[in-house]
């Protein structure tokens, strides 16, 4: 299980439909709205 950095939810990276690669990557997001904020701040959360 990877952890959507913008709200700490667990996802599973076999199924996850949101997905954002930065800096070769992956980071797996529960939801197009988590997907959105992350791209747009990634240093934010870490990236």
């Amino acid at each position: 299980m990877a952890k959507d950095p913008v709200c700490n939810m667990n996802v599973d990276e076999k199924t996850a439909k949101h997905v954002s690669e930065i800096n070769g990557n992956k980071v797996y997001l529960c939801s197009a709205a988590c997907k959105q904020q992350f791209e747009q701040n990634p240093s934010k959360y870490g990236y």
